[in-house]
């Protein structure tokens, strides 16, 4: 399976993938277009999500760190970094877990090595008896970005909620399986790639303190917050992060 990705930059630049939030495709990188300048971004979307296909579940987070290593070998990259948020920040924990050799240097946003279960069965329900990611979509959004962001750009708002809601049903809620049964803190420590974890001040889906954790198990992470933001923070303060990715991979 090939991951529905676009690349973007100089083609001798250093690569950095790009794996986004459940529920949103590649367009959620948008904001970070400006470090094509100087970086070949390779922005994906995740299986089950946007142009990717959306394969029979369940779904492990290995399988979504195995679909990146498919997509790396396609390309012909033998090393990569990666930045992910939210889900890709799992992966991207993974992939720096299980497959030291393939990355130079992590990025991680706004995401967790471990989340209670229910809330994803819940939401897996919910989407599979509907049918459709719809009947999630007004609730997910709202965690998604600040109130007064919110207000402020109803545009980024409504094109947010427009990629959740057309997410596949099956896709999503097989992807909301694989967050469900995650745990990755004893990975953490097998962590060799240098590593930056980036927070959202506001964000409530994934909390600061989640990644404070996880900066503090992987051997000399780096901790930065930005604000305000809530969880999909590289979206409502694309300047702040894109400054810390910079500095990271330089």
């Amino acid at each position: 399976m090939t991951l529905h990705h676009e690349i973007t930059g100089h083609a001798d630049a250093p690569v950095l993938l790009m794996g986004g939030s459940l529920g949103t495709t590649l367009k959620m990188w948008d904001g970070q277009l400006p470090l094509a300048e100087q970086l070949c971004l390779v922005r994906h979307d995740q299986r089950g999500h946007g142009g990717s296909p959306a394969p029979p579940g369940p779904y492990e987070i290995a399988d979504l760190g195995r679909d990146v290593l498919a997509l790396m070998d396609s390309l012909g990259l033998e090393r990569a970094s990666y930045c992910g948020l939210s889900i890709g920040g799992m992966v991207g924990m993974w992939l720096g877990a299980n497959a030291p050799e393939r990355i130079e240097r992590l990025v991680l946003l706004c995401t967790a090595a471990h989340m209670a279960p229910s809330l994803w069965q819940e939401r897996a329900a919910a989407v599979l008896e509907a049918g459709s990611t719809e009947v999630i979509a007004e609730g997910v959004v709202e965690r998604w970005l600040t109130p007064a962001f919110a207000a402020e750009h109803p545009e980024i708002r409504a094109r947010l909620r427009a990629m959740l809601s057309a997410a596949d049903a099956a896709g999503y809620a097989a992807c909301c399986g694989a967050i469900e049964r995650m745990d990755l803190r004893d990975d953490l420590r097998r962590i060799t790639a240098p590593t930056l974890v980036v927070s959202g001040s506001d964000d409530l889906a994934a909390p600061p303190e989640e990644q404070v954790l996880i900066a503090q198990a992987i051997p000399g992470a780096r901790h930065e917050t930005v604000g305000p933001a809530a969880h999909v923070a590289a979206v409502e303060q694309p300047d702040a992060v894109n400054r810390l990715i910079g500095e990271h991979l330089r």
